[in-house]
């Protein structure tokens, strides 16, 4: 993997980029669809090439371990030929799957055992088969095994669950070197930044975690439920001392504000399930607003979804037919909204790196987040 920094916004952090894998290259700041089980809710593959210009999207190590499970994906010929996408994939290492499993998992130094949201059964992931299983899957960039603490979060928890994280990190590191790829591309390791708001932890955490040298770094445990000043305050000390020249990646963020303030501290890389979720459940995100189409208010309202269009399903539906569909229960309404929320949170990707090419992006970025506060 390569990244190439291009421009930087003259009055905040926020940058712009291209990192370069073996399925294509990504245009940074990026925001990365999650298909949890090979799959992002509501659209076909070739609608997130063609539709939203999804450059790549996520998928689940917990949830594609455990279905289909790592025989079929092999035999498949790893992930991209069994779902049938040649862009660029991130696995996350089923961390995050750990933390939200809190009342049928038990971690201890060696690993986590977990029992399967879908049978029951007991299984057990140490941070070398997190790696060996990412392997399998086949990713162009996989994921540290962490802990992700919860918030709020006591002190000397957090510091205990950061070094333990650490320690598991070395313990990836040193089974992704010594292992090599399965399938006939290179795969690319990310470390990730625990330490819960502590600043403390999160220093320590980001220079613990630069020493490891990989080709990119991430942040955790952010977007749990703390204040988002508080995961700007800590984002801003993590990037303070991430390298410039690696692409920085925050975990699970977020709402269309929130990823405008991490850009403008230096992120470049999000995702989140907040698009299609929202979508699935009628919350429509808009450059002028957020719409929540099941309202009565839209019933009569024939204008396009998004004034400025921007995805081409506005110019092609409008929001008496959307909420119709919603109100009839039918499939398609969940599919516009999911095309609609994933195409203006890449859209919204674009317009960055378009504001920061031209040094305007602090400008724009201020506008656009007032309008975000928007209820239309």
């Amino acid at each position: 993997m390569k990244f190439e920094l291009k421009s930087k916004d003259p009055k905040s952090n926020a940058r712009s980029g291209e990192i370069t894998t073996s399925h294509g290259k990504i245009q940074t700041p990026i925001f990365m669809p999650v298909g949890t089980n090979g799959s992002v809710k509501g659209l076909h593959q070739h609608e997130l090439v063609n539709d939203t210009k999804a450059d790549i999207i996520l998928s689940n190590t917990y949830h594609m371990y455990l279905r289909p499970g790592l025989d079929v994906i092999k035999e498949a010929g790893g992930i991209h030929k069994f779902i049938g996408w040649d862009k660029p994939i991130l696995t996350d290492s089923g961390g995050y799957q750990v933390y939200s499993l809190s009342k049928s998992r038990k971690i201890s130094e060696k690993g986590v055992e977990f029992s399967s949201h879908i049978d029951g059964s007991k299984h057990f992931f140490t941070p070398e088969y997190a790696i060996d299983v990412q392997r399998l899957i086949g990713a162009d960039i996989i994921m540290a095994f962490d802990e992700c603490t919860p918030y709020p979060c006591e002190y000397n928890y957090a510091k205990n669950s950061m070094h333990m994280t650490h320690r598991w990190l070395k313990r990836c590191c040193d089974r992704f070197d010594l292992t090599k790829e399965i399938y006939n591309y290179e795969q690319t390791f990310f470390p990730i930044v625990q330490g819960s708001v502590y600043k403390d932890l999160r220093k320590e955490s980001a220079e613990k975690i630069v020493s490891f040298n990989r080709e990119g770094n991430a942040i955790g445990g952010l977007s749990v439920g703390e204040p988002h000043e508080l995961m700007y305050e800590m984002t801003d000390i993590v990037c303070s001392i991430f390298p410039e020249d690696k692409p920085r990646y925050l975990m699970g963020v977020g709402t269309p504000i929130n990823l405008l303030e991490n850009i403008a501290l230096g992120i470049d890389m999000f995702d989140c399930v907040m698009p299609t979720r929202n979508a699935r459940n009628g919350m429509l995100f808009t450059s002028e607003g957020t719409i929540n189409i099941k309202n009565k208010k839209w019933a009569n309202d024939h204008s396009t979804i998004d004034p400025n269009g921007t995805s081409y399903v506005d110019s092609m539906y409008s929001k008496a037919y959307l909420r119709h569909l919603f109100a009839s229960k039918e499939l398609l309404g969940k599919q516009i909204a999911t095309l609609h929320n994933i195409r203006f949170y890449l859209w919204l990707m674009e317009e960055s790196r378009k504001n920061i090419k031209r040094g305007s992006f602090t400008k724009w970025k201020n506008i656009m987040v007032k309008k975000m506060n928007n209820r239309l």
